[in-house]
């Protein structure tokens, strides 16, 4: 596998699609940090992480409308890929859905939102967007 983090958007993308409660991913820093993200952002319902000898396991409750039954997530885009990264500085540190979304950022001090990153004053990589 080539690109982990493409591979993570897919699994959640593709769960939301088929209308799962639960997903389990393999867990590495960087998926622990955007999954942390999502759930604080409140895109996740909670999530969970299990330790085992050979590879960490993530298991994320999704989130979902109890009426209508839509997902809290409605698109999540890969930006910054292995073959073509995008880094952004702070004074165009791109705004998704006008405020409405978040673009998840790495940057020096961690992973995080956009909106941390220009309170902490600094750019970085722009992994995703999420909405």
């Amino acid at each position: 596998m080539t690109d982990p983090i493409s591979d993570y958007l897919t699994r959640l993308r593709n769960a939301i699609k088929a209308n799962h409660r639960v997903v389990d991913v393999p867990a590495s820093r960087l998926k622990k940090e955007i999954t942390r993200i999502l759930y604080e952002q409140g895109y996740i319902l909670n999530y969970k992480v299990d330790a085992s000898p050979v590879q960490d396991n993530i298991k994320i409750a999704l989130k979902y409308h109890p009426v209508t039954k839509i997902p809290a997530i409605k698109k999540l885009d890969r930006i910054s890929s292995p073959g073509l990264r995008k880094y952004s500085p702070l004074k165009k540190l791109p705004r998704v859905l006008n405020g409405m979304g978040v673009a998840i950022i790495s940057t020096s001090k961690g992973v995080m939102t956009n909106k941390e990153a220009v309170k902490q004053n600094i750019g970085g990589e722009v992994l995703c967007f999420v909405y």
